[in-house]
């Protein structure tokens, strides 16, 4: 598989599909537009199948695992090895977004992507791409060709769990220095010193922040990465985490199948894949504002507003499985709920007609 092949596979939402999605909710005996952002999910997720009769019923989250050699510079409060101990975890459904997951009726896949060592049931030679990245303050974290293996692994996936009936995916990740990879990226894409988008992590003391800051300006000013070319992005600075979850993000629209960002990793993954191909946004549905610095400002550098706000940092895909239950409650309405027609009460005329709806998609 080539990545630039398989990219020119992505094409618009459909819009008729999201048409016959609004009418049926304009029909649906309740006041209109009473659900808010879950009606424009609902109707967002229509053009993304290309029918508005869809349902989720079979939904996955896939969490990659990866470590990160700028942890040589103290950047963390804790070693390499804790990512093999958790992604052992979700083998044994034994992490937080084990339980989160189970009540809302998700599978979790847990990949190697990229960890230091390797982990029974969670460790596979065909997502492997590397032992972990290199430290990015002395040297690129990665090759461009490996960066690419990475997004394609992404981007494999998605078809994979497609193919096997999946209609909904979440992007989560583990991985110790992935808050300081992500903050790299996001300096480098949208501009900002490393101070404004850095944030302590898993409890960085003062003294860690400012080694996590000085890590990421170093790398930066050594490596010079482009802020035109996010897989050059990606492989300078970033994480085979980030680069997984931007080929899920691409895979989405490849395949016609709406995946949902978590917090602010996973965000920095869709502001990589957007920029890669921008269609790319409406395939993708945000979930929470992570409480790291920069969780609101990717999301709106992307436009995104977000179902959630309940100050979580957690990763894992913890806040993009919390969504799922309001989807189901959505969708609950949208296919069983009786029309004004069903119950003989004159329809309510839409006022609004667009003025305070987004219609951006």
């Amino acid at each position: 598989m080539e990545l630039q092949k398989v990219l020119k596979n992505i094409v618009p939402v459909s819009q008729e599909a999201m048409e016959q999605s609004k009418k049926r909710w304009g029909k649906i005996a309740k006041p209109l537009h009473s659900l808010g952002k879950l009606e424009d999910a609902v109707v967002q997720m229509a053009g993304i199948f290309g029918n508005a009769e869809y349902k989720l019923e079979k939904k996955g989250l896939v969490i990659f695992c990866a470590d990160n050699g700028v942890v040589k510079e103290g950047v963390t409060q804790t070693g390499q090895e804790v990512t093999a101990i958790v992604a052992k975890n979700f083998t044994e459904h034994a992490a937080s977004v084990c339980f989160m997951a189970e009540a809302a009726g998700v599978d979790v896949y847990p990949i190697d992507i990229g960890m230091i060592s390797d982990v029974d049931g969670v460790t596979a030679p065909e997502y492997k791409v590397m032992y972990g990245t290199h430290n990015f303050a002395e040297e690129p974290a990665m090759s461009r060709e490996e960066a690419e293996r990475a997004i394609l692994v992404g981007i494999q996936l998605v078809e994979k769990l497609a193919k096997d009936g999946y209609q909904i995916l979440a992007t989560g990740e583990m991985g110790i220095g992935n808050t300081t990879t992500s903050s790299a990226v996001l300096s480098v894409l949208l501009g900002k010193n490393p101070k404004e988008v850095t944030g302590r992590g898993a409890g960085l003391c003062n003294d860690g922040l400012e080694r996590k800051v000085g890590a990421i300006q170093k790398g930066i000013e050594l490596l010079k990465p482009n802020p035109k070319d996010p897989i050059d992005v990606l492989a300078k600075v970033g994480g085979l985490d980030i680069a997984g979850m931007t080929g899920m993000f691409l895979g989405a629209a490849i395949y016609r199948i709406p995946v949902v960002i978590d917090g602010l990793i996973s965000s920095v993954a869709a502001l990589c894949a957007i920029s890669i191909i921008p269609e790319v946004k409406n395939y993708l549905l945000p979930s929470h504002r992570s409480a790291e610095p920069a969780g609101g400002m990717v999301l709106e550098a992307l436009g995104y507003e977000p179902f959630l706000d309940c100050r979580m940092s957690l990763g894992e895909g913890s806040g993009a499985v919390a969504i799922f239950p309001l989807l189901d409650m959505a969708l609950s309405v949208y296919h069983q709920m009786h029309t004004f027609e069903e119950i003989q009460v004159e329809q309510y005329e839409d006022f609004e007609q667009g003025e305070d709806r987004d219609e951006s998609l």
